[in-house]
């Protein structure tokens, strides 16, 4: 291919490519790089000057016991639903991946549908499921006779955060189970079928054959998961508006921008936040990276 075919297919290549950028640059880089400058300044809405704080914000998080508890949330939120949407998400794949036509197509659907609905459509049916007085949940468990009361599942700090992850959960398994079938349906099934010869078991051939092959869809399903379960927010505003002990880390960047009276919309407090938290979805993704390099 002479030099001027291939500058010709690049300038092509990056044309097309072009709008996408722009958008990426425009409302991804240079909104991080805003934050960032603003994380180290005092803006708000009372004064239309900014001054330079150094990391004064970022000292404070670390003495507030608001952020901290949120911070608390938001760990158990990632640490309980990233390993259960992944685990279940295999078990789920690795159950009907074998399956022909319309059947396999009809799960597909099943689980990939509340990925596709919106969520706050989903959100107000979890809530009529939950609420204190009319919810399904208490009906049943009424019926069976496990509860002789209602239980506010969304008021009581007790429930109200496992409420929360389960909601996540069930909105969260679509894609990864749609992943995992076409990861497991691309594995090299000559390998599959030599160890099957040499006498390995189901789960050996599982581990040491198919396993090693999915783990690129693993890290991405890891890392989107991760990211996902961070920015929980659309859930808590709905629910709860961070009462019951649901509050997080994004819910509290925007009441601190947002809402938070007493500091008249602390932007600079806020970014602050923002920054640490992508500083923690910054440090596990590397660490799942590096995990699944060794694997």
């Amino acid at each position: 291919m002479s030099r001027v075919l291939q500058r010709r297919e690049n300038i092509n290549g990056y044309l097309f490519m072009l709008p996408s950028l722009i958008f990426f640059v425009g409302f991804v880089i240079i909104p991080m790089f805003i934050c960032i400058f603003y994380s180290v300044t005092d803006a708000n809405m009372r004064d239309t000057a900014v001054h330079f704080v150094g990391f004064s914000n970022f000292i404070d998080l670390w003495q507030d016991p608001v952020f901290l508890e949120a911070l608390k949330n938001t760990f158990l939120i990632v640490v309980v639903s990233v390993p259960t949407v992944c685990a279940f998400s295999l078990w789920v794949g690795s159950a009907i991946y074998k399956l022909k036509g319309p059947l396999l197509s009809a799960f597909r659907c099943i689980f990939y549908l509340p990925v596709v609905t919106g969520s706050v459509a989903v959100t107000v049916v979890w809530k009529w499921m939950f609420d204190n007085y009319t919810g399904i949940f208490n009906s049943v468990l009424k019926g069976v006779g496990l509860i002789d009361k209602n239980v506010n599942f969304l008021g009581d700090s007790r429930f109200a955060i496992w409420c929360i992850i389960l909601i996540l959960f069930t909105t969260s398994v679509g894609q990864p189970i749609v992943l995992y079938v076409s990861a497991l349906g691309n594995v090299d099934h000559s390998l599959v079928e030599a160890s099957q010869v040499d006498g390995a078991t189901d789960f050996q051939v599982f581990w040491k054959v198919k396993w090693p092959q999915m783990m690129p869809t693993t890290l991405y399903i890891l890392v989107i998961t991760t990211i996902n379960s961070f920015q929980c927010f659309a859930l808590i505003q709905l629910l709860t508006q961070g009462g019951s002990g649901t509050n997080t880390v994004m819910y509290y960047i925007y009441w601190t921008a947002f809402k938070l009276t007493e500091k008249a919309g602390h932007f600079g407090y806020a970014n602050a936040m923002g920054v640490m938290l992508a500083i923690f979805i910054a440090i596990l993704s590397a660490v799942q990276f590096r995990l699944a390099k060794e694997k």
